[in-house]
């Protein structure tokens, strides 16, 4: 894809105007090709909020919406890049899935050689251009990755984040179902890499993925603001066993010492008595709420063993504790109140509290039934989690969020 100079200076000169608004007006500027300005102009604004540091330069290039929307952020890319830079081969780097090149810009760095894999010939141009104006010395390989893998010589990190949708548009999540699949080519791949690092659906049960594959050695649970977006793999087939899983959000951070058997796939054993009537007067008392990647693992014993918390129920993903735990990898709050729902008692617990944000975890009614039965408006800052404990009642947590 080549930008001419009218182009990139119409989208330059654009670059904070509404791009429906420039589609409807139109351009008499000779040289201007005005799809792909507005192509640019959109792309720049989606990368202001997703790749900072590119929006920032002059001259990048941008493909069209569903590139943009499908590549990684600025923020998962360079996890991925800490990744692959503590493993010990910095030699070749190959990205066989390249795409717009944002994992394989942040992941590649630090290596003595760079090689960017993509049949798509324009996304090639593309990103052969912004790595140039990047300054990334790179090696572009414009085919197909199942015959580049028949020809490569041995790299020291294989990366791919195979497409997760099939030929008729729709999502996939499955690793046999995404294009390339992975499975077909790890005999291969195996021979010929280090390390191979896979990027994969956050709907994939990461532990069938570790069965499946073989060989992983890290799982990397990824997510943004408390939103899962990546399932992130390390297979080392010289050191085939597992040996972190990685829960991350923003800068928690939570390495845990895996196992596949019954420990993570289970909750833990201790649960918290239920309470009646809670007074502070009684002591503090802290509700914690594992963030999206813990939850994902599904270490929860391993959280009661680490944090020394207590379930609140096997099913409520709560935990309790006397003592307030700074470093928890999730939310936390101060409980002010529990109550059950009779209705004696949320009178008492719920005095004076016109508004609340209500979740409910393992709970008959769903969040807005509940918040209107309390005749609550929605917001402020109290937090109102509703479960039902682990001798089946039902109970309120009333709580205030700390940090």
């Amino acid at each position: 894809m080549l930008i001419n100079e009218a182009t990139q200076a119409y989208a330059l000169k654009h670059a904070d105007d509404d791009v429906r608004m420039l589609a409807l007006q139109g351009t008499k500027e000779a040289g201007v090709d005005l799809p792909l300005a507005l192509q640019q102009i959109a792309g720049r604004q989606t990368a202001r909020r997703k790749l900072p540091s590119w929006a920032a330069v002059d001259g990048i290039g941008y493909p069209p919406h569903l590139n943009m929307e499908q590549c990684s952020s600025e923020q998962t890319a360079r996890y991925k890049a800490q990744v692959v830079g503590s493993l010990s081969e910095k030699g070749r780097f190959v990205d066989l899935t390249g795409g717009f090149g944002v994992d394989f810009y942040w992941m590649s760095q630090g290596f003595a050689e760079r090689v960017y894999v993509e049949q798509d010939p324009d996304l090639c141009a593309l990103v052969e251009a912004n790595m140039a104006t990047l300054a990334l010395p790179c090696s572009v390989y414009r085919g197909n990755a199942s015959v580049y893998l028949t020809e490569m010589e041995p790299a020291s990190v294989v990366y791919m984040d195979p497409a997760r949708r099939n030929e008729h548009g729709g999502r996939t999540y499955g690793i046999e179902d995404c294009s390339p699949n992975v499975l077909e080519l790890l005999p291969m791949l195996k021979e010929k890499a280090h390390f191979i690092v896979l990027k994969l659906s956050p709907m994939l049960d990461w532990r069938k993925a570790v069965s499946d594959l073989g060989c992983v050695s890290e799982v990397h649970i990824v997510s943004v603001d408390n939103e899962c977006k990546e399932l992130v793999l390390v297979l080392a087939p010289r050191q085939p066993e597992l040996q972190h899983l990685v829960c991350v959000n923003g800068g928690q951070v939570c390495d845990f010492i895996p196992t596949l058997g019954t420990k993570h796939s289970h909750p833990g054993n201790k649960t918290f008595p239920a309470v009646g009537i809670f007074k502070a007067s009684e002591g503090p008392l802290f509700l914690y709420e594992p963030n999206a990647s813990v939850m994902k693992a599904g270490c929860f014993a391993e959280l009661e063993e680490r944090f020394s918390v207590s379930q609140v129920a096997p099913n409520s993903h709560l935990f309790l504790s006397p003592d307030e735990i700074g470093d928890f990898p999730g939310r936390r709050f101060q409980v002010q109140a529990v109550s059950s729902m009779n209705k004696r008692e949320l009178k008492v617990a719920l005095a004076d509290i016109p508004q609340a944000n209500v979740a409910v975890r393992n709970f008959p009614l769903r969040a807005e039934q509940l918040r209107q039965k309390l005749r609550l408006k929605d917001g402020g800052s109290v937090f109102i989690f509703a479960t039902t404990m682990a001798d089946g009642a039902h109970q309120l947590f009333i709580c205030r969020k700390i940090g």
